[in-house]
């Protein structure tokens, strides 16, 4: 019958409400702020100059000419060393890297360093600590979280969770608990104010927003955080379930 036939709409008009949705989650005017994003000839392609201009940003544009097979081709949070280049030798402000689909956002500082997903978390749950907007004081952040982030947490006086990898562990304990921020070291990093999932450009907004209040420099804002040496290594077993429960095992970790 017909009531089993699907609509078509023109959804042009979705691109522009997502841009004025993402450009309200900040109150600041981001003139004066110089600016470069690798989109990564991905979804970002399409809103981050679109974004950052409606805000009053100084912005640089790389990679934002899609064309069905360059996405993240040497390029985007995968491929950051010509963003470091560019925003080191312009005297940029800051660089931001997204990936793909754009849920993923790295950035670079003035010196050309790189700010994971770690280090964005920590920079924006302190200053959104000390402004009284982190519920329960408390950031939701994975077991791939560097060692370094905890220690910088505990110097700064806020709690931590620590949940399976996956931004739906995230979500789920953010939800329940009610809190703010949460994320990945991959730069994934949801702010459940303005989303449910996370978004590289409300990532790249919000650690702006500090830069302004504060008046101060990336380095200098992410400088409370010391990596600490890293090794990610997969090991092939038979079964999952039964080493992880091995005696021998729980003890080496």
């Amino acid at each position: 019958s017909n009531a089993d036939l699907g609509t078509i709409r023109n959804g042009e008009e979705m691109v522009e409400r997502y841009i004025d949705h993402i450009a309200s989650s900040v109150q600041e005017d981001l003139s004066g702020i110089k600016i470069a994003a690798d989109c990564a000839n991905g979804s970002a392609s399409a809103t981050a100059a679109k974004i950052f201009g409606k805000l009053g940003a100084q912005v640089t544009i790389l990679n934002d000419q899609p064309d069905g097979i360059n996405i993240n081709d040497n390029c985007g949070s995968t491929h950051i060393g010509a963003l470091q280049k560019l925003v080191r030798e312009n005297g940029l402000d800051v660089g931001f890297a997204f990936d793909g689909d754009a849920d993923r956002c790295l950035a670079v500082d003035e010196r050309g360093q790189v700010l994971n997903g770690d280090k964005i978390m920590y920079i924006c749950a302190k200053h959104f600590k000390e402004r009284g907007q982190l519920p329960s004081n408390t950031l939701v952040t994975t077991v791939m979280s560097n060692f370094g982030l905890y220690k910088a947490l505990d110097k700064a006086g806020i709690r931590y969770e620590k949940t399976a990898v996956g931004d739906r562990y995230v979500y789920e304990n953010m939800k329940e608990n009610d809190f703010m921020i949460g994320g990945e070291q991959s730069g994934h990093i949801i702010f459940r104010k303005y989303a449910h999932t996370g978004d590289g450009l409300i990532t790249a907004l919000m650690l702006m927003q500090v830069m302004i209040d504060t008046q101060l420099p990336l380095s200098v804002l992410a400088a409370g955080v010391t990596m600490y040496p890293q090794v990610l290594k997969n090991v092939r077993v038979d079964d999952k379930d039964l080493t992880l429960a091995d005696a021998a095992v729980q003890a080496a970790v």
